[in-house]
């Protein structure tokens, strides 16, 4: 927003007062979480420019490069490699300018051969045992291979790599959510997932005020039905 502040003053007054005045202290999450969903949202929606601004202000408020790099990197599974792309691309672009030498420390604990059993455990330890054995089980024959996809590829190429803990990887994957739209059911799915993980309702509330001035009304009120949905049944 700051190149608004001398086309579009009073619009750029506006969103600075209800950014820093009402949405920032509506909220208990520390500062490197709020910046790493942002980072997140702002990829799923095809942000750059503010990207780039949250990107350097975490970097100054002490965010690690490995720490952002895994929150881009979390996106991809949800958001899709075209839109997580040109993201990493300028996040490389951003972290070489100020020094920073990559490639940065590996971060991957599995390996070809343990992909999908590490998968699998991760999605067990999240959305629980019976419940994964019984969604692979029913898959039809022409999807299993779908949801192979989804356990060494998303959970196990993604949620086991190190750099950030499940808790923050299944919190970064409600908001990447949240932000694309149209993805309810995965929302309402993801809200236990966070729950399971120890996430709570009122985190996930401030995760969605956090977006809200970002991602619009429609989003935001949509993933506060499926945490209410979810929540009212627990």
């Amino acid at each position: 927003m700051n190149d608004l502040t001398q086309t579009d003053p009073e619009l750029a007054e506006l969103w600075n007062n209800f950014i820093s005045k009402e949405v920032q202290p509506h909220s208990n999450l520390n500062a490197k979480t709020r910046y790493l969903l942002l980072l997140a949202a702002h990829v799923a929606t095809q942000s750059p420019e503010e990207f780039r601004l949250i990107l350097n202000r975490a970097l100054d408020d002490s965010v690690s490069p490995i720490e952002i790099k895994e929150a881009v990197y979390q996106t991809i599974p949800y958001a899709g490699m075209a839109k997580a792309y040109d993201f990493l691309l300028l996040t490389n672009r951003i972290l070489s300018e100020r020094g920073v030498k990559l490639p940065l420390a590996a971060q991957s604990t599995t390996t070809t051969n343990t992909r999908l059993e590490q998968g699998i455990r991760t999605q067990q330890e999240i959305f629980g045992t019976e419940h994964i054995d019984t969604m692979r089980a029913n898959a039809p024959e022409e999807l299993k291979h779908i949801q192979d996809y989804l356990s060494a590829n998303c959970f196990g190429d993604y949620y086991t790599r190190t750099g950030l803990d499940i808790k923050t990887r299944e919190l970064l994957t409600f908001a990447t959510l949240a932000s694309l739209g149209g993805t309810e059911a995965q929302m309402r799915a993801h809200v236990q997932g966070n729950l399971n993980v120890g996430n709570n309702r009122q985190l996930l509330l401030d995760a969605v005020t956090q977006l809200l001035p970002f991602i619009g009304y429609p989003r935001s009120l949509n993933a506060i039905a499926a945490i209410n949905d979810i929540t009212s049944k627990q």
